[in-house]
């Protein structure tokens, strides 16, 4: 986990270019060779370090990826009836594999962040009722 944060840091401020970005990765016998890689990826690498030094584990799945029920309920932080449910209804799109449900990763997180605006806007309305009503939350 030392190593994951310090490794982060030292990527930090390189992570913050734009375009491609050059990395030579050297071991214990010396240079082992070169990549250029987009500043992006560089980005992801510097957050995957975090969360490695944060103790969490970390995996990287293509966004067209289809997932299992288990893993999307996971996800999203319900309980697996509860995203069969919402399946079924027809909120997000998945397809049966013989008696599976799968669901694509993309259309589950282009669920989550439809749900993450709507509760956004929700907070922002009790918000301004609160500052309406004087409850202590002015600005």
């Amino acid at each position: 986990m030392q190593l994951a944060a310090d490794s982060g840091h030292a990527l930090g401020a390189v992570a913050q270019a734009t375009g491609d970005v050059r990395l030579t990765v050297t071991g214990e016998t010396g240079i082992a060779g070169q990549a250029q890689i987009p500043a992006s990826a560089l980005r992801l690498l510097v957050d995957a370090l975090a969360a490695i030094a944060d103790g969490n584990a970390v995996s990287l799945m293509p966004m067209n990826a289809e997932i299992t029920t288990q893993e999307a309920a996971d996800l999203l932080n319900v309980s697996r009836p509860y995203l069969v449910g919402l399946l079924e209804k027809g909120e997000i799109p998945f397809r049966k594999m013989g008696v599976r449900r799968r669901v694509r990763l993309h259309d589950l997180m282009g669920y989550k962040a439809h749900l993450d605006t709507k509760r956004q806007a929700a907070l922002d309305a009790l918000a301004r009722q609160a500052q309406e009503l004087r409850l202590g939350y002015e600005e």
